[in-house]
């Protein structure tokens, strides 16, 4: 089986990338498409309580995204370099990626913040990623908070005003180098609003990776090799989910990332499991979602991987034809832009 990757291209003008976070967060626009029919129609964000009905359960990611993004200089040069952290590997040991790379070898030294932060290359791995040990004095959470800066995807070139705006309210447990952006569009009202329906509200941990942005270079894009993310799914989560599943409500996720989650962590009749690992899943058209029933989602690059989850749930033609719509109709894409509802 071939599927191309060409497939999957749209022309987004770049004036649609949306630059900066709403004043409001649930006040972006959202476009709901009809997974069926292919039928669109155009709403504000909030009137996503309307598409929720009592006995749904809204899966929500809590990851935190750490502000990954470490701005230095080597110690032997003075030369500057920029460091973005993707894993923990042991305590402060963390594999990263290091503009520009090609000198910093191993045993090469770097220092942050005017040495408050000091670290040692110690070796490079896949993809040339370095790993790399860190010192410094008191805590590490409080020196990365003063030093680092939110890694931003690419494509946004503004700079963030207020670090929060690129975290969802509920965000819970450090360890992202990339926000759920799906969530970003929820308020603490309107999750309350959203429960006080009726719906279930609950969350699994799935700590985006940097590999989210990684464009898919293959052409047959089955042989492309998707990056590995850590996960985690508590007892009251799995036990939340199957219930809503038996009592023939919806599991709704918010996010690629939370889709991502339950798909990996159920079992071929479609029960999740709660436990943690690493996931490499990679849906595409074809795939049989065994969990999900609807999602809560943003606008995708073309070609990109997340392009091909959706059209998976809809069908490529159908989500093809939405974004087009979208596109018409100026919607702000990516990141910090606007939502879409699949249902």
């Amino acid at each position: 089986m071939e599927l191309k990757k060409s497939d999957f291209y749209f022309e987004l003008p770049q004036e649609l990338i949306a630059q900066d976070p709403l004043e409001d967060r649930s006040s972006s626009r959202l476009l709901v498409l009809d997974k069926e029919s292919g039928e669109v129609s155009h709403h504000v964000f909030r009137e996503i309580i309307d598409y929720l009905k009592p006995g749904d359960c809204l899966v929500l990611n809590n990851t935190k995204v750490i502000p990954a993004r470490l701005l230095g200089v080597r110690e032997d040069t003075g030369a500057h370099v920029e460091v973005l952290l993707l894993k923990r590997k042991e305590a402060d040991v963390w594999e990263t990626l290091v503009k520009p790379g090609k000198k910093c070898r191993p045993g090469t030294r770097l220092s942050f913040g005017d040495g408050l932060l000091r670290a040692q290359i110690l070796e490079i791995v896949e993809e040339g990623n370095r790993l790399i040990r860190f010192e410094y004095s008191g805590i590490w959470e409080e020196v990365l908070d003063r030093l680092g800066e939110m890694p931003l995807p690419p494509y946004i070139t503004h700079k963030l005003q207020d670090k929060n705006r690129y975290q969802t309210v509920y965000a819970k447990y450090e360890g992202s180098a990339a926000a759920p952006t799906a969530g970003l569009h929820f308020t603490r009202e309107l999750l309350a609003e959203i429960e006080a329906k009726g719906v279930i509200i609950t969350y699994v941990t799935l700590h985006v990776g940097l590999g989210t942005f990684r464009p898919v270079k293959e052409e047959n894009v089955l042989n492309h090799h998707m990056h590995s993310e850590y996960y985690e799914i508590t007892e009251e989560t799995a036990t939340l989910i199957n219930r809503t599943k038996q009592k023939g409500g919806r599991v709704i996720c918010v996010g690629t990332t939370s889709c991502r989650t339950v798909e990996s962590a159920a079992d071929e009749k479609g029960a999740i499991h709660a436990g943690s690992g690493n996931t490499e899943i990679f849906i595409y058209p074809g795939y049989q979602f065994r969990v999900l029933d609807a999602l809560i989602t943003n606008f995708h690059l073309p070609e990109s991987t997340l392009v091909m989850l959706v059209s998976a749930l809809a069908g490529r033609e159908k989500v093809l034809n939405a974004y087009g719509e979208a596109i018409r109709e100026k919607y702000r894409f990516f990141s910090f832009g606007d939502a879409m509802f699949i249902h």
